[in-house]
């Protein structure tokens, strides 16, 4: 049992609602922050219980932020823990957010759990989670639930709109002729970890892949005819990307 677990299980003050498999995904994704001096944003303030188990985990260096639509949340303020009051489907409002915000270590979506809702946040404010920081989305099912927008392999659904993070993430190997850019995104998301209704992603600063080699062959290398030409097509695309970048 993880210190979050233990914040929860004996937790007697405002109300957490949580999932119980997600202690273990926060614990793998933020316990590197523990300690630090670190800003933490979260969407879905309910009864402000989560805000306090994120300040007791955190420690004194942390700095708390919840957003809600609801106006009586407000009332819930205190040391290092500041609400703002908003609809997170509303984009005026996240511009507005984000340029009252500090830097963002963590970005946590527990908010309305719609779909508008959680693309909208994303496009938002992913940009401003910070070049090492973590941004993740809770409830994902709602994107299979017809009360909030979703529907199985339905478009525009949270889930669908993330399966294209997994091309992005790949899109440096993209033949350019495919459609699919290297991006922003490319070039800042490191890894994504989905789990039960949740996603995570953990930012970092992407240099384009190399490969290399090391030690000597022992046997002939043989490849059949036709994966002998498209190694060498794919070869010669690399090499023309490397040498005149921004081509097509």
């Amino acid at each position: 049992m993880n210190d979050l677990e233990k914040h929860f299980n004996g937790n007697t003050g405002r109300l957490i609602n949580k999932w119980q498999h997600y202690f273990e995904i926060y614990e793998r994704h933020f316990s590197r922050f523990r300690g630090k001096e670190v800003n933490v944003v979260e969407f879905g303030v309910s009864q402000g219980g989560s805000l306090r188990m994120w300040k007791d985990y955190f420690g004194p260096g942390a700095n708390i932020f919840g957003v809600d639509i609801n106006p009586h949340c407000s009332k819930l303020e205190e040391e290092r823990v500041r609400i703002f009051v908003g609809d997170q489907a509303d984009r005026s409002f996240l511009r507005s957010l984000a340029g009252q915000l500090p830097r963002i270590d963590i970005l946590i979506d527990d908010g309305g759990h719609t779909m508008e809702q959680q693309i909208n946040t994303f496009e938002e404010l992913f940009p401003r989670v910070d070049p090492n920081g973590v941004y993740l989305c809770e409830d994902l099912h709602t994107s299979y639930m017809r009360d909030w927008g979703g529907g199985y392999r339905k478009r525009g659904t949270y889930i669908e709109y993330s399966k294209n993070f997994i091309d992005q993430i790949n899109a440096w190997h993209a033949p350019r002729t495919s459609g699919l850019k290297i991006n922003d995104f490319t070039r800042s998301a490191y890894s994504l970890n989905y789990y039960d209704s949740v996603l995570v992603i953990e930012k970092r600063p992407i240099k384009p892949p190399t490969s290399s080699k090391t030690g000597t062959s022992q046997i002939p290398e043989y490849y059949p005819r036709e994966s002998l030409f498209r190694r060498i097509r794919n070869r010669l695309a690399r090499e023309t990307a490397r040498l005149f970048p921004g081509k097509d």
